[in-house]
Order: C-alpha cells, then sequence, then structure tokens
C-alpha cells in the first residue's frame, strides 16, 4: 500500500510503501512492514518538488503499469493550485514490491501506455 507522506506544504512530500506480512491480518498494525525511507521523492534537478498523492493504471493492453500523481515545479509551491498532475511507467522490483524510480524530468516526451 502507497501513502503521502509527510505534509504536501513541504517540499519533502513524497510516497510511502507498507507491505502486509505474509499471512498477516491487516487489521493488526504489526503485521505491516514500513519501508524505512520514501519510496518516491522529489528531484529538483527535473523540476519535481512534493511528489504525491497518487494512483496507478493499467495500460490500455494489460502490459504497464502507470502511476498517475501530482507535483510542484519549483520549491516552496506547497499545496497550492500550482501543483500539476503527471504519469509515468513504473516497474517492478524482484521482491514483488513496486519501484517507481525517481520523478522523470518535467517536460520529457513519455511515449503514450501501450495498446493506446
Amino acid at each position: 500500500m502507497t501513502y503521502s507522506a509527510s505534509g504536501c506544504w513541504t517540499d519533502d512530500y513524497a510516497l510511502g510503501l507498507l507491505t502486509l506480512k505474509t499471512g498477516g491480518d491487516p487489521l493488526n498494525k504489526t503485521d505491516w512492514i514500513k519501508t524505512p525511507t520514501p519510496v518516491f521523492t522529489k528531484k529538483p534537478e527535473n523540476g519535481a518538488y512534493a511528489p504525491g498523492h497518487n494512483g496507478f493504471f493499467k495500460s490500455k493492453d494489460g502490459k504497464e503499469d502507470w502511476i498517475i500523481y501530482h507535483a510542484n515545479t519549483m520549491a516552496g509551491q506547497g499545496c497550492s493550485d500550482m501543483r500539476n498532475p503527471r504519469i509515468q511507467p513504473f516497474g517492478w522490483n524482484a521482491d514483488g514490491t513496486p519501484n517507481f524510480g525517481e520523478p522523470v524530468k518535467i517536460n520529457t516526451k513519455i511515449k503514450k501506455p501501450s495498446g493506446e
């Protein structure tokens, strides 16, 4: 389960990850494992501050996984209406956890999701 970590008013707003232990009870807080650091963070040189508030979707043909999130283009923009939506594909680690990489540089042309 991903979640938005920190406050959206900070440049360090990011995504965290919780994983339920195998056979765990989702209602038991001790059955959740929290990553020690965020899994998707700002990348100032790419014009990506405070990436968060995300969702996921599959490409039309079901072959690709994509993340949609919003971020600020410059530092200090907080939770204002300056936040802008962004999408990019992501992959998976060998342990089955998502690998979001880093926020793609603003204005980078990205190919359409497969099957479009």
